[in-house]
């Protein structure tokens, strides 16, 4: 089966396919959550792929929408249906920052991820000491919890060897964000050793922000692009302090694909990056 079948994305084809079927209709989002007796947010996070609804109230709006063909239904109810299965992630729900498990699915589902990291390693190339070095220090709690997320970024991980369809992964770290000591001096030795070998794979791309470049457009914080099969929208998901964002429409979409496009072209060329690494492995070794 596919990546992008999964839950996810299914949840959010469902609320697109609701929404253009409410359009269709001349139905606003007020009548909606008045028919099913419902807040309007959660009709729009229903819209959005953000929130559950279930299959009696699907089933309640395509008549009252008029959707009279059969097949048509079927096939909506069948999206509903795999949109309610649970992905792994569900297991590590109860220890996962807000909006995180959103993520995984997405992620999960993705064929094509590009990611601007500004401060860190990104997740699908950290070792596990680096995980568990920068779990400790952003999010301090019980060393079981810890322990937890550790086991949940390894297991996103395993999408980068996944067969047949392995994502492909294409990050632009800043060189300062590898010259950060997390967790130690032998940490971060491992931590860039990993990294060479990562960039072998034929899967992924990556390259190195020199500090030396100065300012650049991408410098407002880390963002990733989520691409998933022809059908479905590309997503943005900008992560900070205060929470996390995910973006759908176009001109958010096209605005940070511009600016992905004209932060890898100013960073060296990719086929650069292990000369740059093993550099930066040398010269921390040195301090």
């Amino acid at each position: 089966m596919a990546a992008a079948s999964g839950p996810t994305v299914r949840r959010r084809q469902l609320g697109s396919e609701l929404r253009r079927l409410r359009e269709h209709a001349g139905k606003k989002i007020e009548e909606v959550a008045e028919h099913l007796e419902c807040s309007q947010s959660k009709i729009s996070r229903v819209e959005t792929g953000q929130a559950p609804i279930k299959a009696r109230d699907v089933r309640d709006l395509l008549q009252w929408y008029g959707v009279e063909d059969a097949t048509q239904v079927e096939t909506v109810m069948q999206i509903h249906k795999d949109a309610q299965q649970q992905g792994w992630w569900a297991h590590y729900e109860e220890v996962l920052p807000s909006g995180m498990a959103t993520y995984a699915g997405l992620e999960s589902d993705a064929r094509v991820l590009r990611s601007y990291e500004p401060i860190f390693v990104h997740g699908l190339l950290q070792t596990e000491d680096y995980a568990k070095a920068v779990i400790g220090a952003v999010r301090p709690s019980e060393l079981e919890e810890i322990d937890r997320l550790v086991r949940f970024r390894k297991e996103r991980q395993a999408r980068l060897t996944s067969k047949p369809d392995p994502l492909e992964l294409w990050v632009v770290v800043e060189e300062a964000a590898l010259r950060r000591p997390v967790g130690g001096a032998a940490v971060m030795a491992a931590q860039i050793e990993y990294l060479i070998e990562a960039a072998a794979m034929p899967n992924v791309t990556m390259q190195v922000m020199p500090t030396a470049k100065g300012a650049h457009i991408a410098m407002a914080g880390t963002f990733s692009l989520l691409e998933f099969e022809p059908q479905t929208p590309t997503v943005v998901y900008v992560d900070s302090i205060a929470g996390n964002v995910y973006l759908e429409k176009e001109r958010d979409v096209r605005k940070f694909i511009q600016t992905f496009d004209l932060v890898r072209a100013a960073a060296p060329d990719p086929q650069e990056t292990p000369v740059i690494l093993e550099k930066i492995a040398r010269e921390m070794h040195k301090t």
